[in-house]
């Protein structure tokens, strides 16, 4: 045992500063959590406030009295206003939640009902809840959500608003930049697409708050970096899982997926090699190794500096933009829009210039990152109610924004991220009350890059 000098109180007490937690009036620091050290200048006991469940339930465990000005969340009188009757699998989720001690990532798949999970814990544990998420469109959409769930003020952090309620909604951006702040206000976090949350930045989100309960939502957790296994330190372990698989006919839709490789024209391809050999040939020469994390950058660097390097760039993009939009393509696009006319289609590219150019040339309408939020919302709506029979899209619907009733989806391009593929995957899945089943087409460029990149991001069990 180590004994330091703190304070004359005769039992521990417990602050929030500026995302950390003060420890002051305890003598054993073998009481504490590894996160907490001895503070020389502060004269006491300093941990992230994320170590405020742990120090607290040391103290309740050993029967100790202390005193707690660390949190200043509320308790909420009333529950849930809107009860939906919840589906089996997500009973088993909250109830393994529960037993994890109201703190885990659960693992479902898109469409499967992960918010109506969340709204199952903040009931259940009826504590000043935080939800995080990652896009402007989910904040909408959480907001709408809790607001009509809960007869409680909804507040928002983000996108240029600033209130703090009993309940609210933020971006990772700004929960990160605000917790230090507001770190004590909450009982309950929830991280929606919580594998945003690992990493230097978006981790402070987590270690900055001194929330008991945490609750993490995604449908693909795991990450190329290996940094979902903080998932565990920064939320709590993995309590519940379930895949697409496993859900398919009963709870989400019966679905197919054709992969449809489409042969180049002799006169494309032959460009396309043309441009790919003068791009590889420069990466090989400048020693990059594109699998590298840098490699990307390394190669936007090198290629500005010298006329070579600029010609590398021009063959990159050439090579690229043939692969995504090179006619015999998109021929083959207008022939499976004519065949889905009477269904709810959405196109997704890798990039925005090619959803323009789908746009432009089928007259769909097109959203992208700069599409204003009022725009977005009116171009998804009349997909739902039958305005429109097809949307194109770059990356902004991939993750976690409802969509009306599609069931038709083309993959024209995309990269090899396997989460991006199950996400756009999960855009069609809601199950359809007259039982449609969903059709995934995923367009290749046959002898080129993209059968490479469709071999990778399909490593997963939902496309087997």
């Amino acid at each position: 045992m180590t004994i330091h000098e703190t304070t004359e109180s005769d039992r521990p007490h417990l602050s929030f500063n500026r995302g950390t937690l003060e420890i002051r009036g305890l003598t054993d620091e073998t009481l504490l959590p590894a996160t907490c050290t001895f503070d020389k200048r502060a004269r006491c006991f300093r941990g992230p406030a994320s170590a405020y469940a742990d120090v607290v339930m040391t103290f309740v465990r050993g029967k100790m009295a202390y005193d707690d000005e660390a949190r200043d969340y509320a308790i909420l009188d009333a529950g849930l206003r809107v009860k939906r009757e919840a589906r089996p699998f997500q009973s088993q989720a909250i109830d393994a939640w529960n037993r994890a001690g109201g703190r885990g990532v659960v693992v479902l798949p898109t469409g499967a009902g992960k918010s109506h999970v969340a709204l199952m814990a903040a009931d259940a544990k009826r504590r000043s809840t935080l939800v995080v998420a990652p896009t402007l469109d989910l904040v909408r959409q959480w907001y709408d959500l809790l607001r009509m769930s809960f007869n409680e003020p909804v507040g928002v952090i983000g996108g240029g608003e600033h209130s703090v309620e009993s309940l609210t909604v933020t971006t990772y951006d700004s929960a990160h930049l605000h917790m230090e702040h507001l770190g004590n206000r909450f009982g309950l976090i929830v991280f929606d697409e919580c594998h945003h949350l690992p990493g230097e930045v978006y981790g402070y989100a987590a270690r900055f708050c001194l929330a008991p309960y945490r609750l993490g939502l995604s449908a693909t957790p795991e990450r190329a970096d290996g940094r979902h296994t903080e998932l565990d330190e920064l939320i709590g372990p993995l309590v519940y899982r379930r895949d697409i698989r496993e859900m398919t006919g009963e709870y989400l839709a019966e679905y197919d997926v054709d992969r449809v490789t489409v042969d180049l024209s002799p006169e494309e391809l032959a460009e396309y090699r043309e441009a790919r050999t003068i791009y590889r040939n420069f990466i090989s020469s400048a020693g990059i190794n594109m699998r590298e994390p840098d490699g990307w950058n390394q190669f936007i660097i090198q290629s500005a500096r010298s006329p070579q390097g600029r010609r590398a760039m021009e063959a990159y993009q050439k090579q690229r933009n043939l692969a995504f939009t090179a006619p015999s393509k998109l021929e083959y696009v207008a022939h499976l829009l004519h065949q889905h006319r009477l269904d709810k289609t959405i196109l997704f590219t890798e990039d925005n210039a090619t959803a323009y150019a789908i746009s432009k040339r089928f007259l769909v309408p097109v959203i992208t990152h700069q599409t204003k939020v009022t725009e977005r919302s009116a171009i998804l709506s009349g997909l739902g109610n039958g305005t429109y029979s097809a949307i194109v899209t770059s990356k902004v619907l991939n993750e976690g924004v409802d969509v009306p009733e599609a069931n038709v989806e083309f993959i024209v391009s995309g990269s090899a991220s396997v989460r991006e593929h199950v996400q756009r995957l999960g855009r069609i899945l809601r199950k359809k009350k007259d039982g449609t089943k969903a059709v995934l087409y995923e367009l290749v460029a046959g002898s080129t890059s993209e059968s490479f990149v469709s071999e990778r991001r399909r490593d997963h069990n939902a496309y087997r």
